[in-house]
């Protein structure tokens, strides 16, 4: 397949280089797109410095276009990108619309029979959370979902997370620590809010949360309640899950359910202090699940724990394994 990366030169960009590469993808071309002021760098793939090009007003003479350079950009230019490939789209740009996909391979990988060129990857939050979720829900079907996350820098792109190392050294040294990509101050903070607040009190953040798990599990009855924290880490999002389900459940059945599921690690061992944690899951493909317990709150409910690489599962690995959807047949 000719690839072309929209947003190559940032965080998610230099990711879906390295998932490429990392899952031997078949790429007979790339092309590498960004801003006209990163033109003219080069980028390194499988040994070859590949040049950055400035991202033209015209479609682009690849098959797949896998965009991360923003709402703004893909809802500017995916519709004429898709005019001869299929464009998978990192953004929040055409998630809700309804005849766009919005897929996570291992969930939903039948609904991208009928796509028409452009297909949405979601929320980071969402696809690390569904990873436990999903196959849970399809034993015990799950009734109501209670999320906190703990989201780290990585999710503000590469200037989210510069911002913190450059903060946290300000911080340390007795200087003032100054932000721009953050509300506040985020070196030895948590800062509860992640996008715009809307008018029920939720952030755009915490909605998305609900109206992707709706969609991806196909389930609009699912009930859905989030609240989304910035916590000063480089990447990994964690998230602490309650959930309510309609049919009896204990945690050694809900082990043997996760242990099974594709894309997960069980890492469930509380007596030798193993759990999901940012140190173990940076740069791991499968989402780290564990902590699970019966829920003190409700009957047939669980509580655990999830953590998952944002730059990965959360963005270019779930765009790559798209990508590799279309080299093959939907059947499931």
């Amino acid at each position: 397949m000719r690839i072309g990366i929209v947003g190559a030169t940032g965080a998610v960009g230099k990711e879906l280089l390295n998932v490429l590469e990392k899952r031997n993808f078949p790429v007979s071309e790339l092309r590498l797109y960004a801003s006209a002021r990163s033109a003219g760098r080069s980028l390194l793939f499988r040994g070859k410095e590949i040049p950055v090009e400035a991202l033209p007003e015209t479609p682009l003479p690849v098959d797949v276009v896998l965009a991360s350079a923003g709402g703004s950009i893909s809802k500017r230019y995916a519709p004429i990108w898709a005019m001869q490939s299929v464009v998978i789209d990192n953004s929040s740009a055409f998630r809700y619309e309804p005849d766009v996909p919005l897929i996570v391979p291992e969930i939903n990988a039948h609904a991208m029979r009928d796509h028409k060129n452009i297909i949405a990857n979601p929320n980071c939050t969402t696809a690390i959370l569904l990873m436990a979720l999903y196959p849970l829900h399809k034993a015990f079907r799950a009734r109501r979902v209670v999320v906190s996350t703990y989201q780290s820098a990585s999710g503000a792109g590469a200037s989210g997370m510069e911002e913190l190392l450059h903060g946290t050294k300000e911080f340390l040294a007795g200087h003032p620590v100054e932000h721009k990509t953050f509300a506040y101050p985020l070196p030895f903070n948590v800062i509860p809010q992640i996008d715009a607040f809307q008018e029920n009190g939720y952030t755009k953040e915490e909605m998305k949360v609900l109206w992707e798990t709706q969609k991806i599990m196909e389930d609009p009855q699912i009930r859905v309640s989030c609240t989304a924290v910035r916590v000063p880490t480089l990447r990994v999002h964690s998230e602490t899950v309650t959930v309510e389900f309609e049919h009896p459940v204990s945690p050694e059945a809900a082990r043997e359910v996760l242990r099974a599921a594709p894309g997960v690690d069980l890492v469930d061992d509380p007596t030798n202090r193993r759990y999901p944690m940012p140190l173990t899951a940076t740069g791991k493909f499968n989402v780290e699940v564990g902590r699970i317990r019966k829920s003190l709150a409700f009957d047939n409910g669980l509580d655990f724990f999830v953590a998952g690489d944002q730059l990965l599962k959360g963005a270019a690995l779930n765009a790559v394994q798209i990508a590799e959807l279309l080299q093959k047949p939907i059947t499931t």
